[in-house]
């Protein structure tokens, strides 16, 4: 056994030293019987006395080490071919084969697996092992199960200083990968320590991340190519942009110049529809939109400045922060700004000023989330301050929908990509919200708290069942959805477009009242400025009214002086007079 610890001392600390001897016993105290005791004896009977037959055995607790696994691949090839045949060269390949088949060994090797094979199929072609039985019969109402969500998985950011996990991107082929771009985007909270790397993760492996991508800055969004799943963009924190190939390792295949890139972070990038895949766009807090293409990364191949004056002055831009692009609208797309407004745009107007088309004012803080329905595109969902609002494009002074104001703020949102009527929210005090409009429009049908600390974003995988939605410190939980939440009900898009249309008609009934009741109030104030402008003529001056006014004041003065004077002239009077009075009476006396 290891010696842990070693006491030393002198002996002379010890003390006096003990010295023992022999000697017989001794007697010092004997306590005789006393029979009177007896009587405050009480026998005990009967006298149980348990005991425990089974081992004594003490508890013990042990943490063993994690166990992290790893993902490897293996890239098979064509092989079997003699050493002396080399299977790149055609000709050598054909040869072989010719040499192979006229075997007689290999013909009837072929003959009999052939009999084999031909028994198999036409074994398959008589039964159907798929056929769904039953599929006509429609499922009860009552089975269907309560609107729930489960936690699957929880991805930690596994550097020491945690970041926040800013944008979420689902694999397009299966999404059986998520990448995650981490950043601080508290202002000047950034430490040197600092990691700059974001992660791809297997989502069935929450020990290591599959990949690691290492930009220059901090990686606030992060988008998979749908057309390519090797190719990933990034926005950066110091406004560059990144794209990544995942054959080709780790680092940015190519970057922006920093001279043509943005000024602020880049809070959204989205992929175009286009014929070559390579085509994107951008937005920023600086008040540009900047398009891309991932062939020319040098400079950007088109650019607006978000000025709603229509001037182009980039002072007056306002700041982007978060971007929408619908693929069946390939001219539109829609910024939600840091103003609390959202600018509807037209990408080949004719001019500058024409691009931005129009703006929907409502909330009161910056628009962290904007995206149209899916199944109606022109309804879209916005998610600021304290609500969700669901817009018309047909409406632009409010919106036809809304949710009640939170006590705490909204951080992100999306539409299920299955369902028409049913949107998700997360919020800052980490609650995931789950809203079906067809069911409850007042209060969230399922309210999920995910995590202690504040949700930051939000992504739904293609098929509606299973989400991912990022924390403040980091962590990436992967819920799965209850197939309730996920699964098309009957008649649903039938309902949801009557809602919309009633929400629209009705708000464009509220409108007009509201233009009425403007103009009926222009009208008469117009009314009261002729009404004023004719009396200028017959009323006097405030020049002349104050004039008037000193006179009168003045006069008053002058004859409150006067009074005084007079009342003075009296008194003295009376006084003289009584002073010839009493001396008149002295004479006579």
């Amino acid at each position: 056994m290891e010696i842990v610890y070693v006491y030393t001392k002198k002996r002379s600390e010890f003390g006096r030293q003990c010295n023992f001897s022999d000697r017989p016993a001794e007697l010092h105290v004997d306590i005789l019987p006393d029979p009177s005791q007896m009587d405050n004896y009480i026998e005990r009977n009967p006298c149980d006395n348990p005991t425990q037959c089974a081992q004594e055995m003490s508890e013990h607790e042990v943490n063993t080490e994690r166990f992290q696994t790893e993902t490897r691949g293996i890239n098979h090839v064509e092989g079997g071919w003699p050493k002396d045949v080399n299977p790149q060269e055609m000709e050598q390949t054909i040869r072989y084969r010719k040499k192979v088949e006229k075997d007689e060994n290999y013909i009837n090797t072929v003959l009999q697996l052939g009999s084999l094979m031909e028994h198999c199929i036409k074994q398959n072609n008589a039964i159907d092992i798929y056929q769904q039985y039953f599929e006509e019969e429609e499922v009860s109402e009552s089975a269907e199960e309560q609107p729930s969500a489960k936690t699957i998985n929880v991805f930690r950011d596994p550097n020491e200083i945690k970041r926040t996990a800013t944008g979420l991107s689902w694999h397009p082929d299966g999404a059986k990968k998520l990448a995650v771009a981490y950043s601080s985007l508290e202002f000047q909270r950034a430490t040197k320590d600092m990691s700059f790397d974001s992660y791809i993760w297997d989502i069935e492996n929450p020990d290591k991340p599959e990949m690691t991508l290492k930009p220059v800055s901090p990686l606030v969004c992060l988008e998979y190519n749908p057309k390519d799943s090797h190719i990933l963009i990034g926005g950066c924190y110091n406004g560059q942009i990144a794209y990544w190939d995942t054959r080709k390792g780790s680092q940015p295949v190519e970057m922006s110049t920093i001279e043509h890139s943005h000024r602020d972070p880049v809070y959204k990038v989205i992929w175009l529809q286009s014929k070559t895949g390579t085509d994107y766009f951008s937005a920023s807090t600086d008040g540009n939109v900047l398009w891309w293409d991932i062939r020319k990364m040098s400079e950007p191949t088109e650019r607006l400045i978000l000025d709603p004056s229509k001037k182009g002055n980039l002072d007056n831009a306002l700041g982007a922060i978060s971007l929408e692009f619908e693929t069946t609208m390939p001219t539109k797309f829609m910024v939600g700004t840091e103003q609390g407004q959202v600018v509807s745009c037209n990408r080949k107007a004719k001019t500058p000023a024409e691009k931005i088309v129009c703006t929907y004012s409502g909330h009161h803080g910056p628009i962290y989330a904007l995206q149209r329905n899916p199944f109606f595109p022109k309804n879209f969902l916005t998610v600021a301050d304290w609500t969700a609002r669901i817009w018309s494009e047909e409406i632009k002074e409010s919106s036809i929908m809304w949710t009640k104001y939170h006590m705490t703020y909204l951080t992100d949102g999306c539409w299920s990509p299955v369902r028409p009527a049913v949107f998700f929210t997360t919020r800052m005090d980490g609650t995931l919200d789950v809203w079906d409009l067809l069911f409850k429009q007042n209060d969230p049908t399922l309210s999920l708290k995910v995590c202690d600390e504040s949700l930051y974003s939000l992504r739904l995988q293609d098929n509606g069942r299973f989400l991912a939605c990022g924390s403040q410190l980091g962590t990436t939980t992967l819920l799965e959805i209850s197939p309730g939440l996920c699964t098309l009900q009957r008649n649903e898009k039938a309902l949801a477009t009557a809602m919309f249309e009633r929400e629209t008609k009705r708000e464009k009934i509220l409108e007009a009242r509201h233009r009425e009741m403007r103009l009926k109030e222009r009208s008469r104030s117009e009314q009261g400025k002729e009404e004023e402008t004719k009396d200028v003529d017959t009323e006097e001056s405030s020049e002349d009214l104050v004039a008037r006014a000193e006179k009168e004041f003045f006069e008053v003065v002058e004859f409150e002086l006067k009074k005084r004077e007079r009342e003075e002239e009296k008194s003295q009077s009376k006084a003289d007079k009584e002073k010839e009075i009493s001396e008149e009476k002295e004479a006579e006396d």
